[in-house]
């Protein structure tokens, strides 16, 4: 019964350490309820999982700030879904009645900017950008934009990028500085963008991304594929030895708006477990 669970997990890319952590969990809990059916085994696991996660389940605060727009900085590797899942939150935003304004700072890629635009017109919502001009700039121009125009969130697009460039993650932490000086208290959320399909490398992602941008938040996508997403517990246990909250906000299931939905750790394992 344990092997198979324990298989169950590792296919889920929970990782061997967080899966050993959950397992002795369970032989707690299983021991203390008596508990013999395989069902209420399985059960007392999705338990177990929850309770793991819960750290992870934080509401995102909405809303203005005091003295001026809420400023959301967003990074992540190429191709995780980064433009899109701004685009799903100005939506969720815009539902909430929180008028938003958006800062194209991926001026690399001609297409993000432009898919960037799309969105903000399907939202209705402004957008600051710039052909090629310094990202750092761009950010800075939209946040004194939406504090001038009076806007409750300022999302900042970055370009994807990998840890191991050096130069791109140097540039990162100079647009969270630029942003910093438009508004002292900004960035209030600095959140990272994963692909729930990059199993066991999403945590690599996650710790270089910390290192260098203090990150409050994870926002996951693509879990509608193959991918368990179990990474989300070995993410848990590396936040737990560091002895802090990483919430994760949302997770991507799907390509739809209404698919980015909050984070609920009880339907994530029971989810995983299925």
């Amino acid at each position: 019964m344990y092997e198979e669970l324990e298989t169950a997990l590792l296919m889920a890319d929970t990782g061997a350490q967080a899966t050993t952590h959950l397992l002795d969990d369970l032989r707690r809990r299983v021991k203390a309820e008596r508990a013999t059916d395989p069902q209420q085994v399985r059960a007392l696991l999705a338990d177990a999982i929850t309770d793991w996660l819960r750290p992870l389940q934080k509401p995102l605060a909405v809303g203005a700030q005091p003295d001026g727009p809420t400023v959301w900085m967003v990074a992540g590797v190429n191709g995780a879904g980064k433009t899109t899942t701004i685009g799903k939150l100005t939506w969720h935003l815009a539902h909430h009645g929180a008028t938003v304004l958006l800062a194209a700072a991926d001026t690399f890629r001609a297409a993000a900017r432009e898919q960037l635009g799309v969105w903000a017109q399907r939202n209705g919502v402004d957008i600051v950008s710039q052909d090629g001009g310094d990202p750092a700039a761009v950010a800075f121009d939209a946040v004194t934009a939406g504090r001038a125009r009076g806007k409750d969130v300022v999302i900042v697009d970055t370009a994807g990028r990998l840890p191991t460039q050096l130069h791109l993650m140097e540039e990162l932490r100079k647009i969270k500085r630029v942003v910093q000086k438009a508004e002292a208290t900004a960035p209030h959320e600095v959140l990272l963008v994963i692909d729930g399909n990059t199993g066991q490398n999403a945590l690599a992602q996650v710790k270089a991304f910390d290192a260098a941008l203090q990150l409050t938040g994870l926002i996951v996508t693509k879990l509608d594929g193959t991918a368990k997403g179990g990474v989300l517990a070995a993410i848990a246990m590396w936040a737990r030895e560091q002895g802090r909250e990483l919430p994760v906000y949302f997770i991507g299931i799907g390509e739809k708006l209404e698919d980015l939905q909050p984070f609920d750790a009880r339907e994530f394992a029971t989810a995983l477990l299925s």
